[in-house]
């Protein structure tokens, strides 16, 4: 199938696009210039994919968890796209598409939430598929769920910003860490894939972010 994948979830912007079997694929440093500089790159992309935008026949997005102003600019072009040529859409969460980039079968993906804070999920791949062991959501460092057993590969900027108190939460359950590991719209594409392939996108006035916490940031008594 031919299709687009957009990720900017975090500083990163990250951008994908299938022709039949080819896969292409760009991301880069964007800081806060997401909405600047994603639609430029995403047709370049389409240029060296020789794909035109007319023959696409899906687009992903970046659904959460992560910066509240990321989600909403990969959801609103993935809209703005889709709406103005009919095209279904489907939402890939972002610590999905982080297990998925891993390259491993037992994934704790971590993103660092700012404000003391993790966004959270436990994946095992089993076949071609993901188990979600526990579903994406907001903790403290200190305060995430355990798992069984060892062979488990911990990816995310989480583990950078909060590592020693992972690190104490899953003592002996870790083989390795990759600690810049970020979502990117590759993995997406192929999770997106099956979703497309069996019709199940939606349409794009369904499209909307992931949040998991309720509010930007601290108030000045809880600094």
């Amino acid at each position: 199938m031919n299709l687009i994948a957009l990720e900017t979830s975090t500083e990163y912007c990250s951008l994908a696009v299938s022709r039949g079997a080819q896969l292409f694929e760009r991301s880069f440093h964007a800081g806060q210039r997401h909405s600047e500089l994603a639609l430029p790159a995403l047709r370049e992309l389409l240029r060296e994919a020789q794909l035109e935008i007319s023959s696409v026949q899906g687009i992903a997005y970046g659904a959460g968890p992560g910066s509240f102003t990321g989600l909403r600019i990969a959801c609103g072009l993935a809209q703005g796209l889709a709406l103005a040529r009919n095209l279904p859409v489907t939402g890939i969460g972002t610590l999905l598409a982080l297990a998925q980039g891993c390259g491993f079968d037992k994934v704790i993906a971590c993103l660092d939430a700012r404000m003391g804070e993790v966004y959270h999920a436990v994946y095992r791949r089993s076949g071609e598929n993901w188990i979600e062991m526990h579903a994406p959501a907001l903790y403290k460092p200190d305060g995430v769920p355990p798992v069984d057993g060892g062979d488990w590969f911990g990816c995310g900027s989480g583990f950078r910003v909060h590592g020693a108190a992972l690190a104490q939460c899953y003592r002996g359950n870790l083989s390795g860490i990759d600690a810049d590991a970020v979502p990117n719209a590759a993995a997406m594409l192929r999770l997106a894939l099956p979703v497309f392939a069996a019709g199940q996108g939606l349409d794009a006035a369904e499209a909307a972010p992931l949040y998991v916490r309720d509010k930007v940031a601290l108030k000045s008594s809880e600094r």
